[in-house]
């Protein structure tokens, strides 16, 4: 009888701890599963999610000539093509635009906030961008707003932005759009300190390299001529020619001495790409090159390559922040949008209205190599983000110079027989458009950090 009370004492004794032990790992499953929620509750969401990607005047005179062309030697993309799913992940920003896709919306009419200012008031002007100098009679397309479908974007605040850069350079590198940007925030800025004396704010022009300057705030916002990011026979300002593109496929280095030690970099490459092949500087040298001729992605792809390992291996992470913009959309093509055949921008006075229109002129697939590109560098520590304009650009058929502007040489018969033939559907009036893409970049900079 004892050994049997004593095995049943034992038996009771090894069930209580499993009993105890059950309990106690029931407890610490409960703990740790409140504790990581409320980690979760209290960790603040904070992404954007981004929806599917004078003198000085005279001296760019051939940069509009040259996109023309660029333009016009454009590789066509089939509507299937056209629907390829481009997803650029975004950058944290404040409460205000948390979980808000900027670059998903529609444009709203707003003529009591826009233009954000004085076409003939901006001392920065560039001719071939001043339509309503140059006889455009309708003004409403610098009276429209792009409005996101789910928060609203920021009003561009001059002084706020010039506290945000005191001190500091920011740099456009790129293509003639990107010019395009940058006179847009040149005047932006202008006129939020328009009683300042000519030493204060100016401009200057060295080789590639435009300079504006807010003597008052130490900044200068620049714009560096690179059309193609890596060194091409297009370098010059003034002379070049959108026929016949040479590429020297890995050399930068001659343009990021321009550029490498600015505080904010705004980068652009689209245009002058859009051919079916390139020639690849192999030997000697543009003058009299070895060479070999390379389909446009493929070339595109390692140009982009060049570009990603100098910032990667140069950059400054903890002073530089980097943003790329994406395709500006062209309107060439107006049987795109339901007109005729042979029409495009020149007459067009009014935004698409189609949702999701997406025109010939943009290539996705060029689109997911630079988010590709702009990924890696994103897991190698750099503060990149993509300025997916290209959607919001594509609904504004309304919003380019056609014949609008100054023009640098005197037009053929042909030309002067029907306006459409020497309409620019690339680049873009001012005020207008691009004010809303340093809308979009002035939203990062003030809410992100």
């Amino acid at each position: 009888m004892v050994s049997v009370a004593s095995c049943v004492r034992r038996c009771s004794f090894h069930l209580l701890n499993v009993f105890l032990a059950a309990v106690l790992i029931m407890f610490a499953v409960y703990h740790t599963t409140d504790t990581r929620s409320s980690a979760l509750d209290y960790q603040p969401t904070r992404e954007i999610i981004v929806g599917s990607v004078s003198k000085i005047r005279d001296d760019s005179v051939m940069e509009r000539l040259v996109d023309d062309t660029a333009n016009e030697s454009r590789v066509e993309v089939s509507a299937n093509e056209s629907r390829v799913e481009v997803s650029v992940s975004g950058g944290r920003v404040d409460s205000v635009l948390s979980g808000c896709d900027l670059f998903s919306g529609k444009w709203v009419y707003d003529n009591k906030s826009y233009p954000l200012y004085k076409d003939r008031e901006c001392g920065f002007m560039f001719d071939d961008l001043a339509c309503e100098k140059y006889g455009r009679k309708d003004l409403d397309y610098q009276r429209w707003r792009w409005q996101p479908h789910a928060c609203d974007l920021p009003r561009f605040e001059g002084k706020a932005f010039l506290e945000r850069i005191r001190g500091k350079r920011i740099v456009f590198v790129g293509d003639s759009i990107n010019r395009n940007q940058w006179v847009s925030m040149v005047c932006l800025v202008e006129s939020s300190i328009p009683n300042l004396s000519p030493e204060v704010k100016y401009m200057h022009l060295e080789g590639s390299l435009y300079t504006f300057k807010a003597t008052e705030y130490n900044a200068s916002i620049d714009f560096y001529w690179s059309p193609m990011l890596v060194e091409s026979n297009n370098d010059n300002p003034s002379n070049h020619t959108g026929s016949n593109r040479m590429v020297k496929i890995g050399a930068i280095e001659k343009h990021a001495t321009q550029w490498g030690d600015a505080d904010l970099l705004v980068f652009n490459s689209y245009l002058w790409w859009r051919t079916l092949k390139l020639k690849v500087l192999l030997g000697g040298s543009f003058e009299d090159p070895v060479y070999k001729e390379v389909k446009m992605l493929r070339c595109y792809k390692m140009a982009l390559q060049t570009w990603s390992k100098w910032l990667d291996t140069h950059i400054n992470r903890t002073k530089t922040q980097l943003f790329f913009v994406s395709s500006s959309a062209t309107h060439s093509r107006a049987e795109e949008w339901g007109m005729p055949k042979d029409e495009n921008c020149f007459g067009e006075t009014k935004p698409i209205s189609k949702d999701g229109y997406w025109g010939s002129g943009s290539d996705p697939k060029m689109m997911q190599i630079t988010e590709a590109e702009i990924s890696k560098l994103k897991t190698r520590g750099l503060k990149i983000q993509m300025l997916n304009i290209t959607q919001l650009s594509e609904y504004r058929k309304d919003g380019h110079p056609s014949v609008y502007r100054k023009l640098w040489r005197p037009l053929s018969a042909q030309q002067l027989s029907d306006p459409r033939n020497y309409a620019d559907c690339s680049h873009w009036c001012l005020p207008g458009v691009p004010d809303v893409w340093n809308e979009l970049l002035s939203a990062y900079l003030l809410h992100q950090y």
